[in-house]
């Protein structure tokens, strides 16, 4: 995802805008597996802009973790922007973050469809406006990556840090 070779991380360069804005950030991963949150972990100082990271694997980590209700995941399927969007908001509110972050997704090689193929992912970004301001929100984006499984894990979670990043900087720039 780098655009030069000489480009920093995404992970190195979310952490001078989280800093700025003094917002901090959590993430609910499935596919992932956490790896988001290692990510994060890799640059000096995240301790101060990140929270945690719940590895919410299964449909029961996603209701008990981050609140995704049953009728969600028994209506859509744990791969879907809904999941993704309820993923999001649970984990921003459950760790009291300025921003969430959630994957969820089919890493591979097998559990595709024709509707929903491997590599098939929903990335969901939550915000948390000051009460009374109507300011939060959360947006989901559907990918498609192509790959091994590992492969298409490192380009879930870059892809993730990418839409977060987006997410903050606009923030900041208002």
């Amino acid at each position: 995802m780098r655009e030069f070779a000489d480009d920093p991380a995404i992970e190195e360069r979310i952490a001078g805008p989280l800093c700025e804005t003094d917002a901090t950030v959590a993430t609910a991963e499935s596919c992932t597996g956490g790896l988001i949150g290692s990510y994060l972990t890799d640059v000096p100082g995240s301790s101060e802009y990140f929270d945690r990271t719940l590895a919410t694997y299964s449909y029961d980590a996603k209701l008990e973790l981050v609140g995704v209700a049953r009728e969600t995941l028994d209506e859509h399927g744990a791969v879907s922007e809904p999941v993704a969007r309820q993923m999001a908001r649970g984990v921003r509110d459950t760790a009291n973050t300025t921003w969430g972050l959630s994957t969820t997704g089919i890493a591979g090689p097998d559990g595709g469809s024709d509707r929903k193929p491997v590599g098939t992912v929903f990335v969901g970004v939550a915000y948390r406006g000051d009460w009374g301001t109507q300011d939060s929100f959360a947006r989901v984006r559907r990918y498609e990556f192509d790959g091994t499984r590992l492969e298409v894990k490192e380009q879930i979670a870059r892809r993730a840090l990418s839409d977060l990043l987006t997410a903050v900087e606009g923030k900041r720039d208002q």
